[in-house]
């Protein structure tokens, strides 16, 4: 099919398309007239790339994922599982982690700004400079605020 049917079919954008072309994550082949040909497949591998950008994924991960896709071969359903199963891990740490910053927004993060009125009484002295760079309190899993 043309990039503008694979574009319909997909709901995905022609420039994006062209991108994860250019990116090797989707293969095109050229017709008589040097215009692009996509396979039925490239519709089930841009769900597949949409399902892991929509996860937070990094086109690299989902491109790794797409492996034996990416050289021709059918891409069915025991190969989604596959892919799903290897991201699940992945997404249930990021869950948790989106998790703790939510439940922990509105309480001191220990980020030694001192710019907040309300540092002065949660990180006097900059106490939060000795505990290192960053927010302690929305990096660590075990932070308990002093």
């Amino acid at each position: 099919m043309s990039v503008g049917a694979l574009s319909r079919r997909s709901g995905i954008a022609i420039s994006a398309i062209h991108y994860y072309e250019r990116e090797g994550l989707l293969r095109a082949t050229r017709n008589s007239a040097n215009h692009r040909r996509y396979s039925r497949a490239s519709l089930r591998i841009l769900a597949i790339i949409k399902a892991g950008q929509r996860a937070g994924l990094p086109l690299a991960e989902i491109r790794d994922a797409l492996g034996p896709a990416l050289s021709g071969e059918p891409l069915g359903r025991e190969e989604w599982r596959r892919i799903s199963e290897g991201w699940r891990d992945d997404l249930d740490q990021r869950i948790e982690t989106l998790k703790r910053v939510r439940d922990r927004l509105g309480l001191c993060i220990r980020c030694g700004c001192l710019s907040h009125e309300l540092c002065r009484m949660f990180n006097p002295e900059d106490a939060a400079a000795a505990e290192g760079p960053g927010a302690p309190g929305l990096e660590k899993d075990d932070y308990r605020p002093a």
